[in-house]
């Protein structure tokens, strides 16, 4: 049995870490840390998780850990996690970071779009943690920098476009909308419910965070330097991403051959479901579940072909997909404890 820790529980990913790992067969949850509520039980914050976790939140310092622990998740905002995972490698933990701050392989673009870095010799060695696309680096790494829920879904639908050199990678735009859950828990009053419901906009534009790490996976996969127009939004939902991506094909393509691509490239993926032609993927059935579902339209008139990818973001864009790294990580089959059905209606 693996002995797991989550630093930085108190939150809606936190809150997700719990829900998957109390129903993994083959992990021991041993500590939950939040200093906000540390010696507080958990369902006492968690009223959900009442009689399934049985462990008061810890105020614990990284190198506390050591000999407790086999893995640990950093579900901790960034700047936070880049002072803390030294410590917890130093101690012999192995590190799922669901933070920012170990995403971006270049520090100057880090601090770019952030803050300093205060690890940047740790840079050199991170596996960026994205099991569909670089699933044979992950089981020896010690430390998985997480990836983005906006990445996540993008980097899907549009890999084997990229792969195949099918389309024109100067020609990408992407169109995404998140629930508020993406925003934290912490309350913030754009996020409020009278201010998002009935409501939807766009918002960080022209620089959100994470389009370095969207042009970062997508330039890795296409080979070559990838630039692209993003453009996210806030929907008056909890959870779920939908990311509409186009581009303009390289040359003539038919539905039927694009959809066999996106068939042969994710043959072998579990959490990767790619829907019959014709059909376009809805939030609502992926809700609670580590599932991506991609969906595409070729739009003959303008040459462009359209993706569409949904994912639930606090599971495939975060607390599911860190799961996924643990169970590579840790030598176990990658689906265990994922095999959740989405909830529906």
């Amino acid at each position: 049995m693996h002995r797991i820790a989550v630093i930085g529980a108190s939150g809606y990913t936190g809150a997700e870490l719990l829900r998957l790992l109390v129903q993994h067969p083959d992990v021991e949850l041993v500590c939950v840390t939040s200093r906000q509520y540390a010696g507080q039980p958990v369902d006492g914050i968690f009223p959900s998780l009442r009689s399934l976790v049985d462990l008061n939140f810890e105020d614990l310092d990284s190198g506390g850990l050591a000999g407790r622990v086999d893995l640990v998740f950093t579900a901790v905002p960034h700047q936070t996690a880049m002072n803390m995972v030294p410590e917890l490698l130093d101690a012999g933990c192995r590190v799922v970071d669901l933070s920012a701050d170990f995403r971006l392989r270049d520090v100057a673009t880090y601090e770019a779009w952030y803050q300093a870095h205060t690890s940047p010799d740790l840079l050199s060695e991170v596996i960026y943690g994205l099991p569909e696309l670089f699933r044979e680096h992950i089981p020896v790494a010690r430390l998985v920098a997480n990836p983005g829920c906006y990445p996540t879904s993008i980097a899907l639908a549009l890999t084997p476009l990229l792969e195949e050199k099918l389309i024109d990678p100067a020609t990408i735009i992407v169109d995404s909308k998140s629930g508020t859950s993406g925003a934290g828990r912490s309350a913030k009053l754009d996020t409020i419910f009278c201010e998002v419901n009935e409501g939807f906009k766009a918002y960080g534009l022209p620089r959100h965070r994470h389009t370095p790490e969207i042009e970062q996976t997508l330039s890795v996969v296409s080979g070559e330097a990838v630039t692209i127009s993003f453009t996210p939004h806030l929907l008056p939902l909890n959870r779920g991403i939908l990311s509409t991506c186009y581009a303009s094909l390289e040359g003539p393509a038919t539905l039927d051959e694009l959809h066999g691509h996106y068939l042969n490239r994710y043959s072998a993926e579990t959490f990767v479901r790619i829907l019959p032609k014709g059909q376009l993927p809805n939030i609502s059935q992926v809700t609670g579940s580590n599932f991506c579902d991609i969906g595409l339209a070729v739009d003959d008139r303008t040459g462009r072909v359209i993706a569409v990818a949904v994912i639930d973001n606090l599971v495939k864009g975060a607390a599911g997909q860190a799961l996924q790294n643990m169970n590579l990580m840790l030598g176990l089959p990658e689906q265990t404890g994922l095999m959740v059905a989405p909830g529906f209606p």
